[in-house]
C-alpha cells in the first residue's frame, strides 16, 4: 500500500528541485536519504523532510510493516505561485523580477518482488 507526502508552496524555482527530484526518483527510501542529507543544495534539506514524513505515512497505514523495502515510486514538482516584483534598473526603470516557488508530491510504496 502506498502513502503520499506533500510540500506545498517552497520558496525555491522548480527547476532547481526537480535537479533533486530526479535524482532520487525511484531509488529505496534508505539511500534517498542519504543522497539528500549529504547533497549541498540548498532544496535537499526539504526534500529530506517530506521522504521521512512520507515514510511515516505509510508506517501509519501499514502497522508493523518493515519499511526497508520502500522505494520512492513517484515524485512529481510543480510551479505553484509566483511572487511578482520589480527591481531598480538603470535610468529610473524597473526590471520585474518573478520569485517562483514550488508544490512537490512524493509517493512511496514496497518495492515488487517478482
Amino acid at each position: 500500500m502506498e502513502a503520499v507526502a506533500k510540500l506545498r508552496n517552497y520558496p525555491t524555482s522548480p527547476r532547481k528541485m526537480r535537479l533533486l527530484a530526479d535524482l532520487i526518483r525511484g531509488m529505496s527510501v534508505e539511500k534517498a536519504l542519504a543522497e539528500l542529507e549529504f547533497n549541498t543544495k540548498h532544496p535537499a534539506v526539504p526534500l529530506r523532510k517530506l521522504v521521512l514524513s512520507a515514510i511515516n505515512n505509510w508506517k501509519q497505514k501499514n502497522e508493523g510493516g518493515d519499511e526497508s523495502g520502500l522505494v520512492v515510486k513517484t515524485i512529481m514538482v510543480d510551479g505553484a505561485r509566483v511572487l511578482k516584483r520589480m527591481r531598480p534598473a538603470p535610468q529610473g526603470r524597473g526590471y520585474r523580477i518573478k520569485k517562483r516557488s514550488n508544490h512537490v508530491t512524493i509517493i512511496v510504496d514496497e518495492k515488487n518482488i517478482g
